[in-house]
């Protein structure tokens, strides 16, 4: 049993960019697929794919671009939740980074969450 799978995710995404991979496949869910539309919209990947490969199963292969994300980490973990409002949220890389926050408006980067002034959990940070 996988405790945090976005974390997977996230793992996944930074090996295979540090081995120099240009596709990574990884097991799918809503809320992945919404980190990786917000990742394709901010320019730090190239695109996603979601695949089924039975009933149940759902793959998203995650194309790359070379040395677009140098740094992918979680902020919020299931055993310490990070909570912010939209007057607080973190710049990443003093503005060259984007944190991914899980909003009342969905699954959002924090530069369209301070636009829309809504807060949320703060999934991860990129940069």
């Amino acid at each position: 049993m996988m405790t945090d799978p976005i974390a997977d995710m996230l793992t996944r995404i930074r090996n295979a960019g540090r081995a120099g991979h240009n596709k990574v496949d990884i097991p799918g869910s809503k809320i992945k697929a919404n980190i990786c539309k917000v990742l394709k919209e901010e320019g730090f990947i190239k695109s996603f794919k979601i695949k089924a490969t039975d009933k149940t199963k759902v793959l998203i292969r995650v194309y790359l671009k070379e040395d677009a994300i140098v740094k992918i980490d979680r902020a919020s973990k299931p055993g310490l939740r990070r909570y912010t409002g939209y007057q607080n949220i973190p710049r990443v890389c003093s503005g060259l980074g984007v944190s991914i926050l899980s909003t009342s408006k969905g699954i959002i980067s924090s530069r369209k969450a301070r636009e829309l002034k809504v807060g949320g959990e703060i999934l991860c940070n990129v940069y």
